[in-house]
């Protein structure tokens, strides 16, 4: 297994007394809780948080994009990719994701990612990403058009990257008379493309796709709905598409937390998994989150099943015990790791070792425990560790 730390960048210094005036940390929070100071302060300790993760030996250091949030200070994550490409030297550099299809012209991220690449000399993930509901509303981008947008900015990149320029590209959402990127990307034909998601049925079935193939991220949920999720691309692969999906198409990404004893660890890391999902996250009942058109109804039910009681007032006991979050001494989370590996085969395991308000001395204590006492023993785990996949008609139902 492969093993990469991943940082979504919160605002951690937020007065959550927020929630009095106003019903969300995303879109509508007036940028005035925002200081500056404290930022500049965050940013470096953030990007040093990655580098410490790679160099005691993480395979991959993973960053994302979110727009006009508290939750996450990287509109984008290609500025920081480009910090953490000349300080880091061996480990992959994972953009999970950038959303390509907000952009009026997807080139100019595939140029970015390309410069990436190239500067690292081949060491970049790149994530496509449709942008969760709330994005929408801060690119002013019709929801409606967000799949066929994705689908087509996906279409035009990878040509951009794979074909010799200049080329015209003429579709629905993007024409562009002269495509012809400098520089190309490093890997050939391009960097490896993964898709994180949240459980969209349609977005697992062109994840899936013989023409791509892509490694399939589950973020975090409920452990048996990560389960369900991506067994689903590997069922999706062999029913829809007559192929089998092999475990290094399969990843998932979750909070984790180490400390020297299952109390201690949810003791120290409480106040701030709490402050993540009670007050950084949406409730998925949010209209913001969801807006109208983003997915089809049959997903949205799906997905909206899937996160109940996810959000709002949830305590660090109902993460854990829903498999949500992995909490505890080394041993509780190895074993924890392990069952999930041995359950759902992923080969890709992304691990969220700071969230929410988690001070600085509590994220280095963790990535360190987690390096020395975690790292390798999960790293370890092959496909032998596996049970194995047998379709149960998760098709057949949806």
């Amino acid at each position: 297994m492969r093993v990469m730390s991943f940082h979504l960048m919160p605002y951690a210094d937020l007065d959550v007394s927020m929630r009095d005036e106003y019903r969300s940390a995303w879109v509508v929070l007036p940028n005035s809780y925002f200081d500056p100071e404290k930022g500049h302060k965050l940013y470096n300790r953030y990007l040093d948080e990655l580098e410490l993760a790679a160099e005691l030996g993480f395979d991959g250091v993973c960053i994302n994009e979110h727009h006009q949030t508290a939750y996450g200070l990287m509109p984008s994550p290609v500025v920081m990719a480009a910090a953490l490409s000349r300080r880091t030297k061996s480990c992959r550099i994972a953009i999970l994701g950038n959303a390509f299809c907000l952009r009026d012209n997807p080139l100019t991220l595939a140029e970015e990612h390309a410069m990436i690449d190239v500067i690292t000399g081949g060491r970049l993930i790149t994530g496509f990403v449709r942008g969760v509901g709330s994005e929408y509303f801060s690119f002013g981008t019709n929801p409606v058009h967000s799949l066929e947008r994705h689908k087509e900015a996906n279409d035009l990149v990878v040509r951009a990257w794979t074909e010799t320029g200049p080329f015209a590209f003429e579709g629905k959402h993007y024409n562009i008379p002269y495509v012809n990127i400098w520089p190309r990307p490093y890997q050939q034909p391009h960097p490896p493309i993964w898709c994180p998601s949240g459980g969209s049925v349609e977005t697992i079935e062109w994840a899936a796709h013989p023409d791509r193939k892509y490694v399939y991220v589950q973020t975090y949920s409920p452990r048996e709905t990560v389960a369900r999720y991506l067994d689903l691309y590997r069922e999706t692969a062999a029913t829809k598409y007559g192929y089998e999906a092999k475990s290094d198409r399969i990843a998932w990404c979750a909070p984790v937390y180490v400390a020297e004893t299952d109390e201690q660890a949810v003791n120290e890391a409480r106040e701030h998994i709490e402050m993540m999902f009670n007050v950084l996250l949406p409730k998925y009942s949010e209209l913001m989150f969801f807006p109208p058109g983003y997915m089809s109804p049959d997903s949205l039910k799906k997905v909206l099943a899937a996160k109940k009681g996810n959000r709002g007032g949830v305590t660090i006991e109902q993460l854990i015990d829903r498999g949500i979050i992995i909490c505890g001494s080394p041993e509780t989370v190895r074993n924890a790791i392990t069952r999930a590996h041995h359950e759902m085969g992923f080969e890709e395991f992304m691990c969220m070792l700071m969230f929410g308000s988690m001070p600085a001395h509590l994220t280095e204590k963790n990535i360190r425990l987690f390096a020395a006492e975690v790292l390798p023993a999960i790293r370890a785990l092959t496909e032998a560790d596996y049970r194995g996949f047998e379709p149960v008609g998760r098709l057949a139902a949806q």
